[in-house]
């Protein structure tokens, strides 16, 4: 059902490597060898999750720092601390979300350039426009890509541990298997299946499960971007529950507020599941541990098998 994405560019003994830098994309056509001083090459990722992508395939020769980690706090309103600055400066890799998601890492990038620095974008790897979906890491289909890119910039920078990289990333795509046949089930048994949310935190994993999302753009809209609902917006989600027209409600866990509370209540009044979804890897879970349970949790409310 799905389509393994392709390992990233080859060309000749060298790779093209998409980096953000802080001017736009920068393409470095040869590989380089980074000398770290602990051995190690040092990576600094801007959330947990893509951190925990980079250490599954750096493995022991790499030690991999996530700046976002709290999944108790809302990273929207997160403010970045001499600590994250130190890190980045000294990073070999940096990986950023991109789409304005972590705009603080573009700074932090700034304050310390690096001639020696790859800089990876999701974003830019996973060709996504400006203005799409900033939650990347729910596209579990293309989370390929962004690995095979980390794999091969770690192949440039330390060529001599290349055979340990492609034994990981070759393992780490193997992994996603299990995801990839939780979401094929849901699409087989559910697919077409009315649901909601209060923010689209899980928008591009309902749509890889085949589910229909019946959420008004504007009530989403406005609770991402932290502002209440219109009334027409708020009687429209209303109405998605109390007139049973949808089966599952998912909410982000990470940014309640009062009116996702009273949507919440509203649906558990009327017997419909709710499940909650956040936006980074809780302490504890590797990516696909996190995102498998919640897909199980997903799979439980539509019914379960």
């Amino acid at each position: 059902m799905f389509i393994r994405s392709h390992r990233f560019w080859r060309i000749g003994a060298g790779i093209i490597v998409l980096a953000l830098a802080c001017t736009g994309i920068v393409l470095l056509a040869r590989p380089h060898s980074i000398q770290p001083a602990n051995g190690k090459l040092q990576i600094v990722a801007g959330e947990n999750f893509w951190g925990d992508i980079a250490g599954q395939i750096g493995g022991a020769h790499v030690q991999a720092t996530s700046i976002i980690t709290d999944p108790n706090a809302d990273p929207h309103l997160y403010e970045s601390n001499a600590q994250n600055a130190s890190a980045v400066a000294q990073a070999d890799i940096v990986i950023v979300n991109g789409l304005g998601y972590d705009d603080f890492m573009t700074k932090l990038l700034g304050n310390a350039t690096s001639s020696n620095r790859v800089v990876l974008s999701a974003a830019q790897l996973m060709h996504a426009p400006d203005g799409a979906n900033p939650h990347l890491w729910y596209d579990i289909p293309h989370i390929s890509t962004v690995a095979a890119a980390i794999a091969d910039t770690l192949e440039s920078g330390d060529p001599k541990n290349t055979a340990n990289y492609q034994r990981n990333v070759a393992a780490f795509d193997q992994s996603l298997l299990g995801l990839e046949n939780t979401l094929a089930h849901i699409h087989q048994k559910y697919a077409g299946a009315p649901v909601a949310y209060t923010e689209p935190v899980p928008a591009y994993l309902l749509a890889a499960a085949g589910l229909d999302n019946k959420t008004p753009e504007g009530f989403a809209k406005s609770i991402a971007d932290g502002n209440d609902p219109s009334p027409a917006d708020t009687q429209a989600m209303n109405a998605l529950i109390t007139n049973s027209q949808i089966k599952v409600l998912l909410y982000n866990a990470q940014a309640t507020s009062p009116v996702t509370e009273a949507v919440k209540s509203l649906a558990r009044q009327h017997g419909i599941p709710v499940v909650g979804v956040t936006e980074t890897m809780p302490a504890g879970s590797s990516y696909q541990t996190w995102q498998q349970s919640q897909l199980q949790q997903l799979l439980q409310a539509l019914g379960g098998y």
